[in-house]
């Protein structure tokens, strides 16, 4: 395929940038097929995006879209002047209504571009406690995520206090101008046609998840060269690999992650083993957790530290019973764009297609054969995890090197030094 120069895309305007992640968002993140709503959510920052996103919705026959903006300044205000009990409430109503949209046939769509440190400074306890009412409202509308019974994506906006974090001791101007276009780069907008370009990216991958699929292996073995990590994850009782596009259960094929570059499973929640370092700090809920170590027994942490961010770590593992437990594993070779870039972005969307990962708490029905048809129980049967929450965390990175082990113990190379072997 034909690439754009890096003069060419450089000598678009802002605007036309934009409308080029928009495009791509609703035709290939979504799939979004006419007569569909869409629900989308978004940091009032991200307005001139969500603008661009919606006329290309309504474009391809978008019944409505209705956007749900979040505000730092409003949220914080929350954790300075609510009432203690204000933060073990969600509202049901609304997260209801977003369980009964997806019913219904709404498309899902999310902004990703918060303030990363947000939160940084506040009660723990307090960002705990609003998670978890949080976690247990959304529990409905989430789960028809996880199974992928909707089309949905994740896509992201440049805002001021994220681009502080990303590029500190810029001008606002500047980091936020730079922040854009390390966006655009990893979103695969640059090409002379960006939408042709994610289609045989997701070949690729798939390609790649064929490959894995036919190995069927029993675990993977992640050790380090610097010795952070010897950690071997057992892979659920028939699992599946999957990595850029899935068809969802309506029927609608739809990319998740814009960006992605990632191959992923399902684990066994009680066959993780080991010790494991963290390659990357982890933004969860607006705290910043950095140098995560954590050692598994039996697919379960019975250790965790972190130099910065620890409490919250602890009560994030603390949430349910599952959250200590593994409910996704994750291949991504050093080589990515995302990793080649050299950016540390404090945002999971990004940093998670930088690195190798494993993702603590709610596993993917769909990544196990048939799953998205079996229950709660039947899913646990085959080693799914389930949790109220779902977070990832990096552990790849150019002294990372995995093998898959088979059921007798055969030890094959898939990636030496970060990235595959062949």
């Amino acid at each position: 395929m034909a690439t754009a120069s890096a003069s060419v895309f450089a000598s678009l305007s802002f605007e036309q940038k934009l409308d080029r992640l928009a495009e791509v968002a609703v035709r290939i993140g979504l799939g979004l097929k006419e007569g569909q709503e869409l629900v989308l959510t978004a940091p009032t920052d991200a307005l001139p995006l969500v603008r661009r996103i919606t006329e290309h919705a309504y474009k391809a026959g978008a019944k409505m879209v209705t956007t749900f903006f979040s505000d730092d300044a409003t949220t914080l205000a929350r954790y300075q002047f609510a009432p203690d009990d204000s933060f073990d409430y969600a509202p049901t109503w609304y997260y209801d209504a977003i369980a009964a949209s997806f019913k219904s046939g709404a498309a899902r769509m999310a902004i990703a571009g918060a303030n990363p440190a947000l939160l940084k400074s506040q009660d723990p306890n307090k960002v705990s406690r609003a998670g978890v009412a949080v976690s247990k409202a959304y529990k409905p509308a989430m789960e028809l995520i996880t199974r992928h019974e909707i089309n949905w994506t994740i896509v992201a906006a440049a805002t001021p206090k994220w681009a502080e974090l990303v590029f500190p001791g810029e001008p606002e101007d500047v980091a936020v101008a730079k922040l854009w276009d390390a966006i655009f780069h990893a979103s695969r907008i640059t090409s002379d046609d960006p939408v042709a370009q994610w289609r045989e990216h997701g070949e690729n991958l798939k390609r790649r998840v064929d490959f894995l699929n036919a190995k069927r292996f029993h675990s993977l073995r992640f050790h380090s060269d610097d010795g952070k990590t010897d950690l071997t994850v057992g892979l659920a009782d028939n699992h599946l690999w999957a990595g850029g596009g899935t068809t969802a259960g309506n029927g609608i094929y739809c990319q998740p992650n814009i960006p992605t570059e990632e191959c992923f499973t399902t684990p066994h929640k009680d066959r993780v083993n080991g010790f494991v370092t963290a390659s990357k700090p982890l933004s969860h809920q607006g705290t910043l957790i950095e140098n995560i170590q954590c050692d598994f027994v039996n697919g379960k942490i019975v250790k965790a530290t972190a130099t910065a961010g620890e409490e919250a770590l602890n009560k994030l593992i603390a949430t349910d019973e599952g959250a200590r437990k593994l409910g996704e594993v994750a291949l991504v070779p050093h080589a990515s764009p995302i990793a080649e870039s050299g950016i540390l972005f404090w945002n999971t969307l990004f940093d998670e297609n930088a690195a190798s990962h494993i993702a603590l708490g709610q596993a993917y029905s769909t990544c196990l054969i048939g799953g998205e048809k079996m229950s709660d129980e039947e899913l646990a049967k085959l080693g799914a995890n389930e949790s109220l929450i779902h977070v990832d965390w990096m552990i790849g990175g150019p002294t990372m090197n995995v093998d898959g082990v088979s059921e007798d113990g055969h030890a094959e190379p898939l990636m030496r030094g970060g990235n595959w072997c062949d």
